[in-house]
């Protein structure tokens, strides 16, 4: 009888080292399926929709090249939840990006995604950086594949004189992405943040922040 309660608090101790691993996990789906409600409360995802067709599942929008007429060269044309709600809870998405000649994705995050490319066309440098600061980097031509970990800053350049394109797929159906450089200078973040960060100066700052200001239509 006097074993009973150490018996119990051991169990209870060895449970209790998996509780945070658990409610770290996503949950399994109780449903087939739960088409995104986008006219509902968002809280982490979307309500499901009670009426829904095979047009919320279906996107068209992957299927051409976009315009790169922009700062950067490049355009993501993103196939998430937003532009599909049939991808609501199933943690999966896709996006399309097109570079023109010279043009580069910039450094940037996925905070809720590991990303992987398939290089549709084209010559790309591309590349991520560690947590210890190790750049891991490669040249990728058509048909190749390359993975970015989740969270980690990456990047693809096109350096060739051709157009380039590449399919990326995530593992979040709502990946997220944080620009580097437009997140720190078209944010509200001080200058005297900045010009110490990056050991630069006022003047510096502010031609950075009015040449990567959205552009007035």
């Amino acid at each position: 009888m006097g074993k009973t309660p150490c018996l119990l608090l051991q169990l209870t101790s060895f449970l209790l080292l998996f509780v945070p691993s658990l409610l770290a996990a996503d949950p399994d789906m109780l449903q087939d399926i739960c088409v995104a409600d986008p006219a509902s409360v968002k809280v982490n995802g979307f309500a499901c929709k009670s009426n829904f067709t095979a047009d919320d599942f279906s996107f068209s929008g992957l299927a051409k090249p976009g315009s790169t007429n922009n700062t950067y060269g490049s355009l993501v044309t993103g196939a998430n939840v937003e532009k599909v709600p049939g991808l609501n809870t199933l943690g999966v998405s896709m996006s399309r990006i097109d570079y023109a000649p010279g043009g580069i994705n910039p450094p940037h995050t996925h905070p809720r995604a590991t990303e992987i490319i398939f290089v549709l066309e084209g010559t790309l440098d591309v590349g991520f950086i560690t947590t210890a600061n190790v750049l891991v980097s490669k040249t990728i031509t058509k048909g190749d594949v390359f993975v970015f970990p989740r969270g980690l800053v990456h990047f693809q350049n096109n350096n060739q004189k051709y157009t380039a394109a590449v399919i990326a797929g995530f593992n979040s159906q709502l990946p997220g992405t944080q620009s580097i450089a437009l997140t720190l200078f078209t944010s509200s973040v001080p200058n005297n943040v900045l010009t110490k960060a990056f050991q630069i100066g006022t003047k510096e700052v502010e031609k950075i922040r009015s040449r990567l200001a959205p552009k007035k239509s």
